[in-house]
């Protein structure tokens, strides 16, 4: 088992080539087929309502927005050549990133975007694209921050386990990450507040899942006051973890999007690269 198909996200943004780096190496790992994405968001430009701009000034727009996207298509075919990916693919979408991203991503076994980052200007996504594209995709999202160096990813992970349909999706969706990694952290915060979902040892049943597929895995019971999007970056800090993988809470509800205090901590706080799943 393992990513065939990996989808990311290419821009301009100062974190572009970690990210497709990042994705380089997955695709490499699994022998998979890496496509590189850039979304022109030229749709908009002409859509009704949106001609004031005039003519002539909407066609040098969007030219400049095709001249982005080939040259992110630029950065990312050098950064997959100097990775070695046997198979790879420049995809320019006439789209914004949200929605191109979305429909793109049904068609890859996973998608790889960057945390927003509020100071930069070549970002080409709203602040929302890693939670768009997870919840109305159905396909796992792999979200790299802005901030810091990740030299590999998936050594070692964590997992935050509740019981939940979307973590159960999440760790299933991370299953070819996990069985390379070196040790998995199987954390379950506060059992008791779960009554019923954890059995007589919280964490126990999922582990044992998880060792019949070759995962090097142990389970941390954690108790904590605070709330546990913190409490899980504090506990991937304390046992060096370079990947988190958890479910992604929220509803869709055409472009507006009601997110799971959990996942909006992690999305705006995160410290390392979180895999999610819905």
């Amino acid at each position: 088992m393992s990513y065939k198909t990996i989808l990311v996200h290419a821009d301009l943004s100062r974190a572009a080539p970690q990210r497709i780096r990042i994705a380089a190496e997955l695709a490499n790992a699994g022998n998979g087929h890496l496509i590189g994405a850039a979304l022109t968001s030229t749709l908009g430009l002409i859509l009704p309502g949106s001609f004031e701009l005039g003519g002539e000034a909407l066609a040098t727009q969007m030219a400049l927005m095709r001249e982005d996207a080939q040259s992110s298509l630029s950065q990312f075919d050098a950064i997959a050549r100097a990775a070695g990916v046997n198979s790879a693919e420049k995809r320019i979408v006439d789209d914004d990133a949200e929605g191109g991203m979305m429909v793109q991503a049904r068609y890859a076994d996973l998608v790889v975007v960057g945390q927003y980052d509020p100071d930069d200007k070549r970002a080409a996504a709203r602040p929302d694209l890693p939670e768009y594209v997870m919840l109305n995709s159905a396909r796992p999202v792999l979200v790299v921050p802005y901030a810091g160096k990740f030299e590999r990813v998936g050594r070692k992970v964590l997992l935050a386990w509740d019981a939940s349909m979307e973590a159960t999706r999440a760790i299933a969706n991370a299953l070819p990450m996990l069985k390379a990694a070196d040790l998995v952290t199987l954390a379950v915060f506060n059992p008791d507040e779960r009554y019923g979902k954890h059995g007589e040892q919280p964490g126990a049943d999922l582990a044992l899942y998880l060792s019949r597929h070759g995962v090097k895995v142990e389970v941390s019971e954690q108790q904590t006051t605070m709330d546990v999007g913190n409490a899980l970056l504090s506990l991937a800090a304390d046992i060096d973890a370079d990947l988190l993988v958890m479910g992604g809470y929220g509803h869709a509800r055409f472009r507006q999007l009601l997110i799971g205090g959990v996942t909006r901590t992690i999305l705006k706080c995160m410290t390392l690269p979180v895999l999610m799943s819905h």
